[in-house]
């Protein structure tokens, strides 16, 4: 444990096995199996390097539902830029390659989460371009942002969301919430809606109502 302590790559593969999100078996993943180990562990390494808790061990519901909606519409992806926010486990963003999108930026403020979200590019033999830059505030060089799984506290919604509506007027923009508190209170395009598997240890509940919203109403498939 020492030398993963000090090498991300060592450290996710030593703490995480390679499973199938339970929305997508289409895409092998590094993901943790239990929840406390693997916070333990990045306990320690964040005490010697300032990483963040492991968000990036676990497929969130949100990234769930916009990989499953990609695989399953690919026509609304393919030939198009994309960029995929608080990314995480790269999820969104391999499904966004596998549906043939032309460019795919995975974007997290986490180093942790860059490097895991390439290890599973790798994984899946598929190329992402990564970044670690804080993307909030800046205009969008993309046909299409996704996003999920942000507005769990009031700070970061208060951030995020307009934002993303700004975005709204130079691209399309998919926002997936499993019914966090803090998601916007607006009349949005529903694009799909699903009880995603959680566990308890993470959520409380063994699944939660998760939707994928557009926040632009051009939201069209590529002809």
């Amino acid at each position: 444990m020492k030398n993963a302590l000090h090498n991300p790559f060592d450290f996710i593969k030593q703490n995480t096995i390679i499973e199938t999100p339970s929305l997508v078996p289409e895409i092998p993943l590094y993901l943790a199996t239990e929840i406390t180990p693997i916070w333990q562990a990045s306990e320690s390494f964040l005490e010697q390097t300032g990483i963040e808790p492991p968000f990036w061990a676990f497929a969130w519901p949100g990234s769930q539902l916009i990989a499953r909606f990609m695989l399953d519409n690919p026509h609304y992806v393919q030939n198009k830029r994309i960029w995929d926010i608080a990314c995480g486990c790269g999820l969104a963003g391999i499904a966004a390659a596998k549906s043939n999108a032309s460019y795919v930026l995975a974007n997290d403020i986490d180093p942790m989460a860059i490097t895991a979200s390439q290890i599973n590019a790798d994984l899946n033999q598929i190329q992402l371009e990564t970044t670690i830059n804080n993307l909030i505030g800046t205009k969008p060089d993309c046909d299409l942002l996704v996003i999920g799984d942000v507005c769990y506290n009031k700070e970061m919604a208060d951030t995020i969301i307009p934002w993303l509506l700004e975005c709204s007027q130079y691209c399309d923009v998919w926002l997936c919430d499993p019914g966090r508190h803090y998601a916007p209170k607006l009349e949005l395009k529903i694009l799909a809606q699903d009880h995603v598997p959680t566990t308890l240890e993470l959520e409380s509940q063994l699944s939660r109502k998760t939707t994928l919203f557009s926040l632009s109403n051009k939201t069209t498939p590529q002809t």
